[in-house]
């Protein structure tokens, strides 16, 4: 069972942090949403044909986005094992199955008085338990989810709190559905005649599920932390202003007031389904760049050290075999009664050149796997910059970590390799990421920026962070091949990026940041050939 951690947060919308796209975005449709209340309010009274077919379109689109949507947050608590997951999960459980008997009780719908043997009051008050209980469901995912771990802890499977959930939502649904039907005539007059509101208790009604839904807006609002609590706010936005028209200012049933408390109804259905699916494809999309990259780096390593240590091996081969054999040579000399000194000075200075033939075939394989100029071209290093920042943008919003970019705008053009670069790029804020997983108690923060040297003869790139950071005695280490001290580190990242940065004409320097964390600054020449 995968669980979420300080350490390795889970790929989740319920504990994945927005970005502020995101957030702008959200606010943008309340806006949307607010306009199109203010464009239909002066119209709330004005009576529109009847549309019976528009009931069984509308609820039977939000039954499905509810279904669809509890079935996500259900797979989501699976995962997590969070009780709040469970509960918002089981909320639009009830919300679906809520609509199926008022759309089946609906007057006009299936028959003139609705099926079910439901009466004048059946469909106002199933309304009210469906707009009521999601709400409440809301309010109580939003007190659980930044303590409720008791779930996560327990050795119970999740299948079978996920069952009982069901179990009970459709012992609520049904014994709400047979309170309303088959004893309505007991339950307050909501509706006068099949079109009329009762406008005597129509502000206990419509202000009672009215606060449940500004309360729900309120709490979520101020305790959001993730992608999913933004887009929760939304949907209660919603049906704040679906209240407003559908109980607190409508007068009569198919109204503008009505008809329009119906599509805000369906918005806020929508809202949270398609955030879900976005998201949730956004989420894998990553997971699966990230293994590809992964599989790619492991593979191209794989295939380097085969090449290397093939030519290695074949290219040392006859050096060293010449070498032992006049080493034998002046063992066996040095073994006899009357040594020949000129041989064994032979021996020994062929020796010499067969050591000094080795290195230079080290040396000439190294040489090998050195970068060449193929591949640079004249390049805007901030657009390099804003790349890798994008490829690594999950990450920060999965470990909470805020970042600014400071790239100065009119940055001088270096010759580079784009491809090199970014794996730079990403090599050293992904560190940057890794350093400040363990970092509790403070903020989290990465910068990066750009700048000219006073000379504008180099550019340079700074990648700073608030992470855990290395002590003075490491710092001269850490470009060092197979130094790390990350406990699963394999110590090659930084050499490489040097190795790549020095190819290109420059120097990668590490520095420590105060107070916390690292400072790593890529210095490359302008114009470099």
């Amino acid at each position: 069972m995968l669980r979420e951690s300080q350490d390795h947060p889970s790929f989740l919308l319920a504990t994945l942090p927005p970005s502020s796209r995101q957030v702008r975005l959200a606010w943008a449709v309340i806006g949307a949403l607010l306009f199109a209340f203010v464009a239909a309010a002066p119209l709330k009274d004005m009576q529109l044909a009847r549309a019976d077919a528009f009931v069984p379109i509308v609820q039977t689109a939000i039954i499905v986005n509810d279904l669809i949507t509890a079935s996500l947050l259900f797979s989501q608590f699976l995962i997590v094992r969070r009780r709040a997951l469970l509960v918002l999960a089981s909320g639009y459980l009830f919300s679906a199955l809520v609509a199926v008997p008022y759309t089946l009780a609906f007057p006009g719908v299936f028959a003139p008085a609705g099926l079910l043997g439901a009466g004048l009051q059946s469909t106002p008050w199933l309304y009210f338990f469906g707009h009521g209980g999601l709400p409440l469901a809301v309010v109580a995912y939003a007190l659980l989810k930044d303590t409720d771990d008791s779930i996560g802890k327990s050795r119970s499977p999740p299948a079978i709190a996920i069952g009982l959930s069901i179990a009970v939502v459709f012992a609520i649904v049904a014994g709400l559905t047979a309170l309303s039907t088959r004893w309505d005539s007991f339950l307050p007059q909501i509706m006068l005649d099949s079109v009329r509101v009762n406008l005597d208790v129509r502000p206990w009604y419509g202000g009672l599920l009215l606060s449940i839904a500004v309360t729900a807006f309120v709490v979520i609002l101020f305790r959001r932390r993730s992608v999913l609590d933004l887009w929760l706010t939304v949907m209660c936005s919603a049906w704040v202003l679906e209240l407003l028209l559908g109980t607190i200012f409508v007068t009569a049933r198919f109204s503008v007031g009505w008809y329009a408390s119906r599509v805000f109804s369906l918005a806020a259905a929508i809202t949270v389904l398609i955030v879900l699916l976005s998201e949730t494809t956004t989420l894998y999309a990553h997971l699966a760049r990230s293994e590809a990259r992964r599989r790619q780096a492991r593979e191209m390593r794989e295939v380097a050290m085969d090449v290397m240590a093939a030519s290695i091996a074949h290219e040392i081969s006859q050096p060293l075999t010449a070498l032992v054999a006049n080493a034998r040579a002046a063992t066996k000399l040095l073994s006899m009664t009357n040594p020949d000194i000129e041989e064994i000075r032979s021996a020994l200075d062929d020796i010499a050149k067969d050591g000094n033939r080795a290195s230079e075939v080290i040396s000439g394989t190294r040489s090998m796997f050195k970068k060449d100029l193929h591949g640079r071209v004249l390049l805007d290093a901030n657009e390099v910059v804003r790349e890798a920042f994008a490829l690594i943008g999950v990450d920060l919003r999965m470990q909470q970590i805020s970042s600014s970019i400071n790239l100065h705008p009119e940055l001088p053009q270096v010759f580079a390799d784009r491809g090199q670069l970014q794996q730079v790029m990403v090599n050293l804020i992904a560190n940057a990421v890794d350093a400040m997983r363990g970092v509790n108690g403070r903020p989290r923060l990465l910068r990066i920026g750009s700048y000219v040297t006073p000379d504008n003869s180099k550019v340079e790139i700074t990648v700073e962070d608030s992470g855990m950071g290395v002590s003075e005695n490491h710092l001269n280490r850490i470009f060092e091949p197979f130094f790390t001290t990350k406990s699963a580190g394999t110590g090659i990242g930084l050499a490489i990026c040097r190795s790549i940065i020095e190819a290109h004409g420059g120097e990668l320097l590490a520095s420590i940041n105060a107070p916390y964390g690292m400072v790593f600054r890529i210095n490359l020449p302008v114009h470099a050939l």
